[in-house]
């Protein structure tokens, strides 16, 4: 409960008809705070708090190292950059940052080490080195992030469900602690350490916000003090304690700050209100400070600084006073302004440096180097290093000489693409900007920027990495040269106004193929005549689909080297196009093939040379996996595919590499937040893969080096590139810890092979050999391990899975030829072994829950005035009848008295015909 007093006049600015009400208010907690005497945890640590030397540090670290302490105890400087943590996919560099918030320096003597956060990594960047450390724990993209004073520690918040405030270790990048749902449903929006670092402060985006105080040094779940914020003061985005008093803090929002004080037992409110004559234009208070030694307040606003002075000795008194000093035209203590120009002022505001001459945009945000300290033998005009982050860039200065640290363009990133032979990844974002970077050197070898389109929606190497074709939103193709990135021709192609969001050249560099957002498929042909240039010649655009096409895929025939293309889209069409017999605006499709029921497709990409048969792979939406004979297009082989959250949206096949130490091929995805690997040959263990958040805000696209030892993944709005290394080892002694054969298979059923259920497959397994032989066989009966392929579909009925007619011939089929290749022979019985993996490969990922069944409703029925799906009883048996996969009237009769368990007299009258069941 908080209670205000008002304090008398307000006073209030008015220009041009606008207003801005500024008001402070003391807020009385709702728990009592007591900012008690605790050891901070760098001290307890060993992580030399202020005052303490380095000589002393170090003496601390080997006596501490000897004595086999945490790694937080041991760790120095030089620490975080010398380990090397791997895993099977290690985060191994960010290719951008959140432009939304700041940028602080770590340490600035001998190297320098910046921190800035990427989609829900915190990033400790060495520029020296040219090398970062990732700190990764957030499920959520990073919503704010602070430092303390002395630099060794971070805490990094998230805004989301489940949100986590995380305290690291600077030297060590380890986790000290982490607050785990400290603002419940709803996330974090600033926090700030104390000036002694024995406290943290934490401010929620609630609807009705709280500010909580934190110690947590101790393993509390609650926070020492917190009250909640009326929501006439505005939406508050910043907070930060009192230098030198843990006791005192402020937040602000674009028009209210809020000052707190653990010493007071009220709250005072007041309003300032008075005219001055003075512009109000872009006026914001959203970054209030303390100033650093007298009881002040520095409010900033528009151009200019409001100084407010505050007597501490009426504070116990419940009464604020307020008294407007001067007010001083600048933007803060150290001013930036949008001429690139920075102002340094002391205590009493007197000018003692500037930088006027660095040319440069906005400042954005601004960091003092570490080393800097505040006292009065370093206010000098000589300058101190500083990180001043601009637009898209970020400047070190030092003795007036800066130097670019980033250069980051701030738009979203839906193109990324590899070079076939080179280590350079080529990364493409919506402001029509293309860059080029070495992966090993992570320096940048290229960069375009097109005058005339913007939106790179994709971006591809041909397989001879001379060209590089590029897709923009506005339905504009255009091919570069890979080394020189000059379009040719300067115009580029444009058959069509939609955009282009998949591009892709054929094997031997002849063929582009585009799918646009138009549902159509464009075929460009390189046109190579003696005694002329290369001339790319359209062959036509063809809707092959009515619905989205999802992936665009070149192959070749194996009766020949000649290309092939396939094209699939949502509406289950598998459609591949006549290119021999194609000519000049005259694209003909050669077949298209119906491949799911029920399942919507996602992507495809064709199967590695590890079978006899060349398969062609597809993903759904089900989590299923299909592999189809790449002639035929029959379905030669069902598979349960990796379930981590979301369906597969891309796949490819990971190229091998000379230096790994396995023979097995990878399969490497990406769902709608994460990239997964997936050991190769597919037969559903679940082991075999494994999937981890990359882009919390959703990946866009994904590409690997041609090596297969990095991916990188872009992750759209987060407007970053992140690339990861792969390692094949971890990933296969991870499958191995899963088991080797049929126990992978096993822990799929429930209770596992000594469970109930498996007892009930090992029954109904036995039945159908004795359904097989005759119930009433009088001789005797032949035991095997097997049964016939025919007694499959009743055997799945009987364990709770009903397949459509559909899925049985493929079940069948799977089995039927899955040594044909090898023998010229058909498979015609099944052990109880392999069924077993037919069965949880076949059925469904997730049983049907009761939101199934109305969706299915509300798309088959009609919603009644009470706004509930209704499907009547004729347009249910017409539906069975008439559409998919059509029942005659004996069989739906005979469905429906099993289901309503009819009694015999029912069931005769029903033998003349179809008659309404009592149940109905």
């Amino acid at each position: 409960m908080q209670t205000q007093t008002k304090l008398p006049q307000a006073e209030r600015r008015k220009t041009n008809g606008r207003s801005l009400s500024v008001e402070v208010i003391i807020m009385e907690p709702s728990t009592s705070y007591k900012a008690e005497e605790q050891p901070v945890v760098g001290e307890v640590l060993g992580s030399g708090a202020a005052g303490e030397d380095e000589e002393k540090q170090t003496q601390k670290s080997d006596i501490l190292r000897g004595t086999g302490q945490s790694q937080i105890y041991t760790a120095t400087r030089d620490t975080l950059f010398s380990k090397k943590i791997t895993d099977a996919e290690s985060l191994e560099f960010i290719f951008g940052m959140n432009h939304a918030l700041p940028v602080f320096t770590l340490q600035d003597r001998d190297e320098l080490v910046l921190l800035f956060a990427a989609a829900h990594v915190g990033v400790i960047y060495n520029h020296t080195s040219k090398s970062q450390h990732m700190l990764k724990g957030h499920s959520h993209s990073i919503s704010s992030m602070c430092v303390s004073e002395d630099r060794r520690w971070i805490a990094t918040a998230d805004r989301g469900p489940k949100c986590m405030v995380i305290i690291w270790d600077s030297y060590s990048g380890i986790p000290a602690h982490t607050l785990f749902d400290c603002h419940p449903n709803a996330g974090v929006t600033a926090v700030a350490f104390s000036s002694d670092t024995k406290h943290l402060a934490t401010l929620g985006t609630e609807e009705v916000q709280r500010v909580c105080i934190w110690d947590w040094t101790k393993e509390s779940e609650k926070p020492l003090w917190f009250t909640e914020l009326n929501p006439k003061y505005g939406f508050q985005d910043h907070i930060m304690f009192r230098p030198e008093d843990s006791s005192q803090l402020l937040s602000s929002s674009e028009s209210h700050v809020l000052f707190y004080s653990s010493e007071t037992r009220g709250a005072t409110e007041f309003t300032s209100d008075y005219s001055e004559n003075f512009s109000t234009a872009n006026m914001s208070l959203s970054r209030s400070v303390f100033h650093w030694k007298k009881p002040a307040i520095l409010i900033a606003s528009g151009g200019s600084v409001v100084v407010w002075y505050v007597k501490e000795e009426l504070l116990t008194n419940k009464n604020l006073t307020k008294r407007i000093t001067r007010q001083i035209d600048l933007h803060c203590i150290v001013t930036c302004n949008t001429q690139g120009h920075i102002h340094f002022y002391n205590e009493d505001f007197c000018l003692l440096a500037w930088y006027t001459e660095l040319n440069l945009d906005a400042i954005l945000s601004i960091s003092f180097s570490k080393e800097w300290k505040k006292s009065e033998q370093e206010y000098s005009v000589e300058p101190k290093p500083l990180i001043t982050r601009y637009k898209n860039k970020l400047y070190h200065s030092i003795h007036l000489i800066t130097q670019t640290v980033l250069h980051e363009e701030y738009k979203p990133i839906y193109a990324v693409a590899c070079h076939p032979s080179q280590p350079t990844v080529v990364i493409g974002n919506h402001g029509g900007i293309l860059k080029m970077w070495d992966y090993n050197t992570k320096m940048i070898t290229g960069r375009k920027v097109f005058k005339t389109e913007n939106q790179i929606q994709c971006v591809t190497f041909d397989p001879t990495g001379l060209y590089l074709a590029v897709g923009f939103g506005n339905g504009a193709i255009h091919i570069l040269n890979a080394c020189t990135l000059q379009s040719d021709p300067e115009e580029g192609l444009c058959y069509t106004k939609d955009s282009i969001h998949l591009i892709t050249f054929s094997s031997d560099s002849t063929y582009l193929a585009t799918a646009d957002a138009g549902k159509a498929v464009s075929v460009f042909h390189l046109n190579t005549k003696e005694g002329s240039s290369p001339q790319w010649m359209c062959l036509g655009r063809v809707r092959s689909h009515y619905k989205p096409i999802k992936d665009l895929l070149f192959g070749v025939h194996l009766d020949s080297t000649q290309p092939r293309l396939l094209s699939l889209g949502m509406d289950c069409q598998l459609v591949e196009y006549d290119l021999e017999h194609s000519d000049v605006d005259k694209l003909l499709i050669l077949r298209s093939e119906h491949i799911e029921q029920s399942g919507v497709p996602t992507c495809m990409t064709w199967y590695p040379p590890i079978t006899t048969e060349q398969f062609l792979l597809t993903v759904s939406d089900q989590y299923k996996m299909k592999l189809f004979n790449s002639t035929t297009m029959m379905c030669r082989k069902t598979l349960q595919g990796p379930t981590f959250g979301s369906p597969i949206k891309n796949i490819v096949v990971l190229p091998k590499s000379e230096k790994a130490d396995t023979n097995s091929y990878c399969l490497a995805f990406i769902t709608k937040e994460k990239l997964g690997l997936q050991i190769l040959p597919l037969d559903g263990n679940p082991y075999k893969s494994n999937a981890l958040i990359c882009h919390s805000a959703g990946v866009s696209a994904f590409a690997c080096s041609y090596d297969g030892r990095l991916i990188f993944t872009a992750g759209g709005s987060d407007c970053a590139v992140l690339s990861w290394e792969i390692n094949l080892n971890v990933l296969e002694g991870a499958a191995a810890l899963g088991g080797k054969d049929m126990v992978p298979f096993y822990s799929l059923l429930e209770g596992g092979q000594d469970g109930r259920f498996y007892r009930e497959i090992e029954d109904f397994f036995y039945y159908c050999q004795i359904h097989h032989q005759g119930m009433d066989l009088m001789e005797e009966r032949q035991v095997s391990s097997k049964i016939p392929l025919s007694e499959v579909p009743s055997l799945m009925r009987a364990l709770g899975y009903y397949p459509t007619e559909q899925e049985i011939e493929d079940m069948l089929n799977e089995v039927k030829f899955s040594k044909y290749a090898e023998t010229g022979k058909y498979v015609t019985d099944i052990d109880i072994e392999e069924f077993i993996k037919l069965y949880v490969n076949h059925r469904p990922a997730f049983s049907i829950s009761s939101n199934d069944v109305v969706k299915a409703f509300r798309v088959l029925g009609s919603i009644d005035s009470t706004g509930q799906p209704v499907l009547q009883r004729q347009e249910l048996l017409e539906l069975l009848q008439v559409r998919g996969e059509r029942m005659t009237e004996e069989e739906v009769a005979e469905c429906f008295a099993a289901l309503l368990t009819l009694n015999d007299e029912a069931e005769e009258e029903e033998e003349g015909g179809l008659s309404e069941p009592k149940s109905m």
